[in-house]
This record gives structure tokens, C-alpha cells and sequence, in this order.
């Protein structure tokens, strides 16, 4: 049985005590209320009202925060469902759990960061309008609070107290694309780092994605959240070090040749056993003419130490965030094996 499944009249005032007080033109018929009693309950003065085309609440005050998500989401998922895929079963089965009718319609921009915890974002009833994630091709318009984002790509979306939400970095981009403050967008940017919700690379791909980094402020926001990235990254990397008991290494170090060129810099250096490791938090910006060249020295200053001899460990934040003890295992074997190899080049090491 769905919410189409027709069932016997009951009195109305049954929906008047349902926990959640917002039901579409569908549900209501589905518990036996005409369109003739709906729009009586709707008249002036009367105990209902239409907040959405098509979506009533239950009551006539103003809706709470949870009352306009779902009457957004309802006005978003109305219509027609979508045909399963060839081969998927049209209703469920005991191996098949139900399937959300509207799979790729969910809450994004600020809502969506207020959803995921962002205190740099406003109290749901504090918003004007909430933005809702839906397939392009769907017929549908911003109307009242709703105001539709289309995408041709709709992410997974991720159930934040009953409420399906777009991942942190799709919800900053479509929050992003509102707002002309870049103040707000430089607090919404830090505390997506800063917070722990998503590493700097997720959200810069994003960005791009959305085509926002032609707006000067957004990529003054973007410079600051690589560095505050980098630095979060930084620290976990010292409490691998000293956690794991990993030897001491050199920190913030360049090397050079003696007499000869500079090799680059690195963020930690086991000169014993000529083990490198550098923090790889490079972020994919197209459209930054310094994208290419920067990864063309990234790539030879790699190749350059390992001919000499020098073994190169490479971490990416996020795996230092989410499998530091694993991280640590790489770093220890590489220093291991240091035995087993040639005697690494002789290299000049220098502070930083």
C-alpha cells in the first residue's frame, strides 16, 4: 500500500491530529476528502490552507521549520512517478525494499547546511526561500518558498532526520550560487572545513562544477579555504607522527644539491632514510591558468627525487582524516625499506 492507495472516509478531523499536518491533493483524496471538502477547509477563516499548489497544511497558523521542508519536498515529488528501469520490478519485493518515488528530488543550498549542522547558516524559519534539487527535465517552478535548483547530474543524497539532503559540497555550491555576501560565503566555506563536513578539494570540484569561480569574492573564499585546509591537514599529520610513534622527521624542510639546484620543498623529511612525504592538497580550479604548470612541477619534482634515490610519500588530507592509522603503516614500511635499498643521492637539507 502507498500514499495512492484509496481508503475509507474518515472524519477530517483525523488528518487535523496527524503528527505531520501537510498533505498533497493526492493524499487527501487517498483518505477519502474530495476536492469540494478541501477547498471548503481551505475558505477563509478556515481550519486548512494551501501553502503550495497542490500541498494543504492541516492547520491555520504558519507552518513550522519541518512543515515547509516537507511541503517543499511534496510540491517537488508530486506528479507522475518515474518508470523503474528495465528489469526492476515496479513495486517491491521482499529482496527489493521500497524505492522513494522521486529518488533524485532533494533539500539543498542553505536549508540543506542547516540540515547538515552549519551555524553559518540560518534557522529554517528564518529563510525565505528553500531550495529544492531537482532532475532538469522536470516540469516544475519556483512558487512561494520553494525555489527549484535543476541539475543534470542529481547527487546521492545523503537523510538528515527523515529529510533527504544533498552532500555538504552540492549544498555549499547551490548556497553559493544565491548569495552576492562574501562574508557569508567565507564563514559557510571555513565551517565546511573547519566543521570536519567535507575536505577542500570536494568542495573547490564543486564550485567548479557550478561554474562559480569567475566571481572574484568566491575565489578570494576558495584561496582561504585551501589554507585553512592545508593547516588542518598539517596537524593531523603531527599527530600521526607522535600517535603512531613514528620516528621524528624534519618539518617544513627544502632540499637542494650540494652546490648545485633546488629540489623543491617538502613537509617532512626522514633524512636517514631518504623518505619524503608531501601533503598532496592540490584542488582541481579550471579555469586558473596556474592549474597546469602547477601540476607539471608538482610531477617533476616527484620524478627529480626519486632518481636520486629519495622514496616520495604522498597522503591527501582526506585520508588523514579518515584512515590515519593506515597512513601511518605506509610511511612506517616505506622507512623500513630503506635498509634494502641503495644509499640514497647526498642531498643538503634547509629550514623552510
Amino acid at each position: 500500500m502507498n500514499h495512492d492507495t484509496p481508503l475509507s472516509p474518515r472524519p477530517l478531523s483525523h488528518l487535523a491530529e496527524a503528527h505531520r499536518r501537510v498533505l498533497t491533493t493526492a493524499q487527501l483524496r487517498a483518505h477519502g476528502v474530495s476536492a469540494a471538502e478541501t477547498t471548503e477547509q481551505c475558505r477563509a477563516g478556515g481550519p486548512w490552507q494551501q501553502f503550495l499548489p497542490g500541498v494543504y497544511l492541516l492547520h491555520p497558523g504558519p507552518p513550522t521549520g519541518e512543515e515547509r521542508l516537507r511541503a517543499v519536498l511534496l510540491y517537488a515529488t508530486r506528479g507522475p512517478v518515474p518508470r523503474p528501469a528495465p528489469g526492476v520490478p515496479a513495486q517491491p519485493t521482499a529482496r527489493q525494499p521500497h524505492r522513494p518515488a522521486h529518488p533524485d528530488v532533494m533539500i539543498t543550498g542553505l536549508a540543506a547546511l542547516t540540515l547538515h549542522g552549519f551555524s553559518a547558516a540560518p534557522a529554517l524559519l528564518a529563510l525565505e526561500k528553500i531550495d529544492v534539487l531537482v532532475p532538469r527535465l522536470r516540469r516544475l517552478r519556483s512558487t512561494g518558498c520553494a525555489r527549484v535548483v535543476r541539475t543534470a547530474e542529481p547527487p546521492v543524497p545523503e537523510v538528515v532526520t527523515g529529510v533527504p539532503v544533498a552532500p555538504v559540497p552540492r549544498a555549499l555550491a547551490d548556497a553559493v550560487a544565491q548569495s552576492r555576501d562574501a562574508v557569508a560565503v567565507q564563514r559557510l566555506l571555513t565551517e565546511a572545513v573547519r566543521g570536519g563536513h567535507c575536505e577542500p578539494a570536494a568542495v573547490v570540484r564543486a564550485l567548479t562544477a557550478a561554474r562559480l569561480l569567475t566571481r572574484p569574492y568566491v575565489v578570494d573564499a576558495v584561496d582561504s579555504l585551501l589554507a585553512e585546509g592545508r593547516s588542518i591537514a598539517e596537524d593531523r599529520l603531527y599527530r600521526m607522527v607522535e600517535e603512531h610513534g613514528l620516528p621524528d622527521p624534519v618539518w617544513n624542510v627544502d632540499l637542494r644539491l650540494p652546490g648545485g639546484p633546488h629540489l623543491g620543498g617538502l613537509d617532512a623529511y626522514w633524512p636517514d632514510q631518504a623518505v619524503a612525504l608531501e601533503l598532496d592538497t592540490r584542488a582541481p580550479l579550471q579555469g586558473r591558468p596556474d592549474e597546469d604548470s602547477l601540476w607539471s612541477e608538482y610531477a617533476r619534482k616527484r620524478e627529480h627525487l626519486e632518481r636520486l634515490g629519495i622514496t616520495v610519500v604522498h597522503i591527501t588530507p582526506r585520508k588523514l582524516r579518515d584512515a590515519m592509522e593506515q597512513q601511518a603503516t605506509v610511511v612506517r614500511t616505506a622507512l623500513m625499506a630503506a635498509a634494502d635499498r641503495d644509499p640514497a643521492a647526498y642531498v643538503v637539507v634547509l629550514p623552510r
